[in-house]
């Protein structure tokens, strides 16, 4: 009687770590599952992750030190590491990150896509100069490609139209509209317009495209606002009289375009309402660190951590330098575009608003939510 009784017992503790087990392979594959299904990027060089490696342009990033931080090595990311929308896939759960339309492929795309090029802008001509890219009329033609795909994968557009509306959509333009045309006097936007004028241009066009991801399923949309390009170290270099006081003309014309952006997801919330936009506010976030850098732990944001000439500011990393060894005290990797530690604060912040005026008017991580 005793043996049977000691049986029994040994067969319930059996039971019982097994169930422990179990339940704990239930958890973890719940804790590893993203809070969306897929995330969508649109972008320029600042969230490119390869779309421009095989084009003929001169805006690419695909050789060392580009990548010099980053676990592929170069991959076409202007950064020594992670970018922004990097940041922000990694809190949202995915275990890799989002692949550029130039090699997603079947299944993959029920992750998401990343359609970023560098160079891009809103406006067609926008960057021209550097050869070719991938505007965001045609960013978002590839995103209409990929929906088919979708469609196909997933078997029936009613199925596809319910998955791709739990998704996050990142939508990051601008900065080269003001950059590679506005700021430029190969282009003759500068004299055609008044910096009001030309913002209205920019976010009337931006409002289009948005019209259509959203009749292609789209229904969380993050829209970032443009940093502060006048602080950069390229504007720096060129426009700065002392090296270090921002470039208040752009920097003003930029705020404008943002004003508009943040009106434009009050507009389409009303209008769309079975869709949310959020607006992401860069620009401040950017404020915040020029302002507080020993706060972020960054000692140096007037400078590139490689680059030539003034504030390492005329043009982007030249192949094989030798960048600064302090990476995480830099704000800038190149002329224009953050390290790893900038890119970090802003996807961190853009997925998590440690102040109101982050983000508007939620967070990220509660528009996946919803």
């Amino acid at each position: 009687m005793a043996s049977r009784e000691v049986n029994i017992v040994k067969w319930i503790m059996n039971l019982c770590v097994m169930m422990v087990v179990v339940l704990g392979l239930w958890s973890s594959k719940v804790e590893a599952d993203p809070q969306v299904p897929c995330y969508f990027i649109f972008g320029d060089s600042l969230v490119d992750d390869g779309n421009n490696n095989n084009l003929n342009s001169l805006a690419k990033a695909n050789y060392l030190p580009y990548g010099i931080d980053f676990n592929g090595g170069p991959t076409g990311r202007f950064s020594n590491g992670k970018t922004t929308v990097d940041v922000i896939a990694e809190l949202l759960g995915f275990e890799g990150y989002i692949s550029p339309y130039s090699t997603a492929r079947d299944q993959e795309i029920l992750q998401g896509v990343n359609y970023a090029s560098a160079a891009a802008g809103i406006r067609e001509e926008t960057g021209q100069q550097l050869g070719d890219r991938i505007s965001f009329s045609g960013q978002v033609q590839n995103y209409q490609k990929t929906v088919s795909q979708v469609v196909n994968l997933l078997g029936d557009e009613d199925t596809a139209s319910n998955y791709l509306s739990k998704c996050i959509y990142s939508i990051g333009l601008g900065s080269n509209d003001y950059l590679n045309n506005y700021f430029m006097p190969a282009y003759p936007s500068g004299r055609q317009f008044t910096p009001q004028q030309y913002a209205d241009v920019l976010i009337q066009a931006y409002a289009q495209q948005l019209r259509i991801l959203y009749n292609y399923g789209a229904r969380k949309m993050t829209l970032f606002g443009i940093g502060q390009i006048g602080c950069s170290p390229n504007e720096l270099a060129q426009n700065s009289p002392d090296g270090t006081t921002c470039v208040e003309r752009i920097n003003s014309a930029n705020q404008l375009f943002n004003n508009g952006l943040k009106s434009l997801v009050n507009q389409l919330n009303n209008e769309l309402t079975d869709a949310r936009f959020i607006y992401v506010n860069t620009y401040g976030i950017f404020q915040d660190i020029i302002n507080n850098p020993s706060s972020f732990g960054i000692r140096v944001t007037n400078e590139g951590c490689c680059g030539i000439g003034r504030n390492n500011g005329q043009i982007t990393c030249l192949p094989l330098q030798t960048p600064c060894s302090n990476r995480n005290e830099y704000l800038f990797w190149d002329a224009f575009h953050p390290t790893e530690v900038g890119n970090t604060i802003i996807g961190r912040r853009a997925y998590n608003a440690q102040s109101e005026s982050d983000a508007y008017p939620i967070d990220i991580n509660r528009l996946a939510q919803i």
